[in-house]
């Protein structure tokens, strides 16, 4: 009975080297497929909205306070706000409130009543001719004999607030009226602004036509 050769010390070594090495390169692969498998659409749209909720300098956000403060409306914004035309007086407090909205107060009370009432008058008496030589600054001896372009019977202040220009030492109210002109024809929601300046007169401060150019 002949005896098997004795197997080499080297050959067994070497196939526990490879055996180890199958081994390794069983157990790596699966994760690199893993690794390289592409991200989903759920996985990319949660990752841009971390990124996108993270400030650059890696700080929270929470703190940071945000405006919601609207913008000022423009012209045609406060336009869509208002009531048609011809809604009569029971569109007027529309308007009003239209106004006050666009440009909030920033007079005292006293100033922006004083300021009302002068505006409401000089402004009937342009359109109208009553009261022009209230203001004798305002209107020369030929504006008081220039027939008045509006009648006074349908000539109604719709709305008016007054408000800063500027400065505090200068204002100008804005007033939205309606009225019949010489023609016949009547038109509501006309617009005439008008600008005072702060001055005294007799040691009290009061507000004064400025000259119209």
């Amino acid at each position: 009975m002949t005896t098997p050769p004795a197997r080499s010390p080297q050959l067994l070594i070497v196939s526990a080297v490879l055996l180890a090495v199958v081994g390794i390169v069983l157990l790596v692969v699966p994760h690199s497929k893993e690794a390289a498998a592409p991200e989903t659409s759920s996985t990319v749209t949660a990752n841009q909205a971390s990124a996108a909720s993270k400030p650059p300098d890696g700080k929270s956000t929470a703190s940071v306070p945000v405006s919601i403060t609207p913008a000022a409306p423009t012209p045609s914004v406060l336009q869509s706000a208002l009531p048609p035309h011809g809604e009569g007086v029971a569109g007027d407090r529309a308007v009003q409130q239209s106004l006050e909205a666009a440009w909030p107060s920033d007079l005292p009370a006293a100033d922006e009543r004083q300021l009302l009432t002068s505006g409401r008058a000089l402004l009937r008496a342009d359109a109208t001719g009553v009261g022009r030589t209230t203001w004798p600054d305002v209107f020369s001896g030929s504006d008081q004999a220039v027939a008045p372009a509006f009648a006074t019977v349908r000539f109604r202040i719709q709305a008016a607030i007054a408000r800063r220009d500027g400065s505090p030492d200068k204002a100008v109210v804005h007033l939205l009226w309606a009225g019949t002109d010489r023609g016949g024809t009547y038109t509501d929601l006309r617009i005439t602004d008008l600008f005072f300046t702060r001055t005294l007169k007799k040691g009290e401060p009061t507000w004064t036509p400025r000259p119209r150019i």
